[in-house]
């Protein structure tokens, strides 16, 4: 057989050849709607690849972007691992000190940022070293002095550049992770790994996406890549509906409705306030019958899908992370599940699902792998052609690794007798709100720090919002006080607002193991049924 390499490439001219026609359409900042097409984009991808290597961008090079899911950010996709290099997105949520740790570690050369972010930028600009800024005049205004515009640097090209030729097995992607306590760690994805997690994506039994689909990832394409869906809408040819900033509730129905989506991926929180406004709406939104709402990021609750059943829309979960690049699960119904009656259903559409074509999993405990029985739990363990072998520039550890070559991934749960996971719980204490990770350690450390605090641990408690929300039990040192607002403004100088705990419970000691450490369990099982105000 032919030695045909695996490449992003063969998805940038096949866009142009077979869905020339196919739009991609992006809603700007000013709410206006920006069309163009697959051959579009395809002449502006090359164009984006052609003025990187005439600047001097080489193999393996790194470019970063900041911005938010629209056209540009598509043309980064395809249009940087064009040019040889790895597109390294940026998380605009974290904390900028945090941002600047990690182009620092991946040593970016050159970043494209949306002219609506330039503020975020300006925030950790003076301890970074860009040797470029392009800048996406999203806004129409014009680019200061000092930066690239992105438009007219575009208009320099040729227009006969020729993607530079690649092994299969070079990097065209880099996302970093919070996922673990410590600094975060970069994950390096392959012309190779990028490719086939887009093929098994697009298959029946997983997300099952093809050209008759519109799509639309609310998924931001800096967490995990949008889940890949950027990269299957272009393979497929699928119409893509890009959301820029606008992700609350009434500017996603718009889009729904008027774009006539099928697809759309995005963790439960948005999907919750989303089922609000339809509720609170009746009639007012006509959506695509059986619009397909794919949800990952964490777990959700059992309600969202009956909730959106009410309305003919068909949540699906899976289950992933930035190292898995990120479909782990996916939870499709087996033939034998669909002639169940529709309340036994609910049991198996909750769950994470069976391991995607091409991924092992495991469970392991204490004692060795757990069996699948639906009740042993253990840690979830992975391997696969788009999981991660090891982070960037750092040894493997056999925290990350086993010795045998499986990801360990943090996770806990169990898998029935039918291959379906269930998450049960977390190593490591971290908290997921929202679909982001909030270390527990990091904020406990940081509490300690308020001169008044001597002990405090952080847990996770239920939200009917965000899935999860950080709650501080706090131990005051004696004769001193502090209140929740004196701690939170102490936090708020090193952590980004979504990471700060969203309650304060003041005790007067935290339980411990025999070991000495936090008993969270126990504190865990005391704020079970915490009330929000």
């Amino acid at each position: 057989m032919m030695q045909t390499p695996l490449s992003l490439n063969h998805f940038l001219a096949r866009a142009k050849q077979y869905h020339g026609d196919v739009e991609i359409v992006t809603r700007m900042p000013d709410k206006s709607l920006h069309r163009q097409t697959y051959a579009d984009f395809n002449r502006r991808a090359l164009a984006l690849a052609e003025v990187l290597v005439k600047a001097g961008i080489r193999p393996g090079d790194r470019v970063a972007t900041l911005c938010w899911n629209h056209y540009a950010h598509l043309e980064c996709y395809f249009g940087i691992p064009a040019a040889g290099a790895v597109m390294h997105n940026l998380n605009l949520r974290l904390f900028p000190h945090d941002i600047a740790f990690i182009v620092n570690h991946a040593k970016d050369r050159v970043l494209i940022v949306d002219d609506v972010l330039l503020p975020l930028l300006a925030q950790f600009a003076k301890d970074v070293k860009f040797e470029r800024v392009i800048v996406v005049p999203l806004t129409g205004k014009p680019v200061n002095a000092g930066h690239e515009d992105y438009e007219a640097l575009l208009k320099t090209a040729t227009g006969d550049f020729q993607p530079v030729g690649v092994d299969e097995n070079a990097p065209c992607g880099m996302c970093y992770t919070s996922g673990t306590t410590g600094s975060p760690k970069g994950v390096v994805y392959s012309h190779r790994s990028t490719v086939l997690h887009t093929l098994v994506a697009a298959l029946p039994g997983t997300l099952s996406v093809s050209g008759t689909d519109t799509v639309l990832p609310v998924v931001p394409m800096f967490h995990a890549n949008a889940w890949g869906l950027p990269y299957l809408a272009t393979f497929v040819g699928a119409k893509l509906v890009l959301p820029g900033p606008h992700l609350d509730s009434d500017s996603l129905l718009e889009l729904y409705q008027n774009e006539r989506v099928t697809v759309t991926g995005g963790v439960p929180t948005i999907w919750l306030s989303l089922l609000q406004t339809l509720r609170a709406n009746p009639g007012k939104y006509d959506l695509v019958p059986g619009m397909r709402m794919l949800v990952g990021g964490s777990a959700a609750p059992e309600s969202l899908f009956r909730g959106f059943d009410e309305f003919g829309l068909v949540v699906g979960t899976a289950w992933g992370m930035t190292e898995t690049s990120p479909l782990g699960t996916v939870s499709v119904l087996t033939p034998g599940m669909r002639a169940l009656p529709q309340e036994e259903q609910y049991a198996f559409r909750v769950k994470q699902g069976m391991a995607a074509p091409l991924v092992d999993i495991r469970l392991v405990g204490e004692e060795g792998e757990v069996p699948w029985d639906g009740k042993s739990v253990g840690e979830i363990q992975v391997r696969g052609p788009w999981i991660t072998g090891s982070y960037h520039e750092l040894p493997r550890n056999e925290s990350s690794f086993t010795a045998d070559g499986w990801l360990r991934t943090g996770d806990v749960g169990c898998i029935d007798e039918n291959g379906f996971l269930r998450l049960t719980d977390r190593t490591k204490d971290l908290i997921k709100s929202g679909g982001e990770w909030i270390s527990s350690v990091d904020l406990e450390n940081a509490v300690m720090g308020h001169p008044a605090v001597l002990e405090a641990a952080v847990i996770a408690v239920a939200h009917p919002r965000w899935a999860e929300r950080p709650l501080a039990v706090i131990v005051l040192r004696p004769g001193m006080t502090a209140t929740a607002d004196d701690i939170r403004d102490h936090l708020a100088h090193t952590f980004a607002k979504w990471q700060l705990p969203e309650a304060y419970e003041f005790v007067t000691e935290i339980p411990r193991t025999s070991t000495g450490k936090f008993l969270k369990t126990r504190l865990r099982e005391t704020y079970r049924d915490w009330k929000w105000d």
